[in-house]
C-alpha cells in the first residue's frame, strides 16, 4: 500500500512539472504547483509513513507532512499576492499567443 501511495505521489509531481512547463503565466503556474505538488508530496510522505511502520521516523515524516500542508498553500497565496501588487496581470485568451 505504501508503494502505491508513493507511485501516485510521483505521478502528481509529474503532472506538476507538465503544468509548470505548459501553462501560460505566473498565476496559472503557481496554481498548478501549489495544488498538485502539495498533494503529490503528501501522498509520497504518507506512503513512506506506511512503508516505515510505527517508529520515530514515521512521526518525523508526519510532522513534515503537516508543515507542507500548511506552508505550500500559504506560500502560493503570498507569491500571487506579491505578483499582483507588483503589477503582474493574469493572462487572458488572445494575449501573447
Amino acid at each position: 500500500m505504501g508503494v502505491a501511495l508513493i507511485a501516485a505521489g510521483i505521478g502528481f509531481m509529474a503532472i506538476t512539472s507538465l503544468g509548470l512547463a505548459r501553462l501560460p503565466d505566473f498565476f496559472a503556474r503557481v496554481h498548478a504547483v501549489s495544488k498538485s505538488e502539495t498533494l503529490g508530496l503528501l501522498l509520497v510522505l504518507g506512503g513512506l509513513i506506511l512503508y516505515e511502520g510505527a517508529s520515530l521516523t514515521s512521526l518525523k515524516l508526519g510532522l513534515v507532512a503537516v508543515f507542507v500542508a500548511i506552508a505550500n498553500p500559504v506560500a502560493a497565496h503570498l507569491l500571487t499576492r506579491a505578483a499582483l501588487r507588483a503589477g503582474e496581470t493574469p493572462w487572458r485568451k488572445g494575449e501573447g499567443e
